[in-house]
């Protein structure tokens, strides 16, 4: 059972209608970049958590997380109606294995998200270990709508203090844009239009990919890079592909 520390919301961002960051002042134990928290509400007679990515850096302050509200849910929407000066609960410790310090060696690093799995590599992408480890760093968001492709004022900042070792390949499935491949990643990864477009091929003696979002994406994705010869990461037997899902 999680243990609660006392937070106060300092800010809110309302990407879409369905989108939500919320930037949060609480003291937590120290956590890796990559890992996740739990947000909860006292909900009539019970508290009510949820876990939610941590987007900010380790060393950054105030806390931040990236959510979707879900239809009918018990927490999310009404996370999405707090304001600043509001209260919330929080973890003390975070949680999860979608860190750098469990990704064996290689030279070229993968980081692919749908939706809020956008979260822990923006969190991961403001340190300064995987720029130490890896040659090339591609970073793959895709979104139903160009209006969900969240933080892309971060991102472009990471464009600019990278620019000879990041790609960014942005996906929108739903509406066809002038700036991203239109459709879902599995897709792209199967008639080879990711590749083309961040320059890099997925490489089993080269490639560590992180995965983070829906179910789908991940099992789907997962199966066409395991037909490419990556095989998933494990403690006992390292491998090319690391897995968020806490859905």
């Amino acid at each position: 059972m999680a243990q609660w520390v006392q937070g106060r919301i300092t800010g809110k961002t309302v990407w879409t209608e369905r989108l939500v960051s919320l930037q949060v002042d609480a003291e937590i134990a120290p956590f890796e970049a990559g890992q996740f928290l739990k947000l909860g509400l006292e909900i009539g007679a019970e508290t009510v958590g949820r876990p939610y990515s941590l987007v900010n850096a380790p060393d950054e302050r105030p806390l931040e997380f990236c959510f979707s509200i879900v239809p009918d849910g018990p927490l999310s929407g009404r996370l999405a109606a707090l304001n600043a000066g509001d209260s919330v609960l929080v973890a003390s410790h975070a949680s999860g294995f979608l860190v750098l310090g469990e990704i064996p060696a290689g030279r070229h690093l993968w980081l692919i998200a749908s939706g809020t799995g956008i979260g822990p590599f923006l969190s991961i992408l403001k340190t300064a270990a995987p720029w130490q480890r890896f040659e090339r760093i591609v970073l793959v968001q895709s979104a139903r709508l160009a209006s969900e492709l969240m933080y892309r004022d971060t991102v472009e900042r990471v464009a600019e203090a990278h620019p000879e070792r990041f790609a960014f390949v942005p996906l929108v499935s739903r509406e066809a844009t002038d700036f991203a491949l239109t459709g879902r990643i599995p897709q792209a990864i199967a008639d080879g239009q990711l590749e083309a477009r961040a320059g890099l091929g997925f490489d089993a003696r080269d490639s560590q990919v992180m995965l983070c979002g829906s179910p789908q994406m991940l099992a789907e994705t997962q199966q066409l890079l395991t037909e490419r010869g990556l095989t998933k990461n494990r403690r006992r037997e390292p491998g090319n592909i690391s897995v968020e899902s806490y859905w």
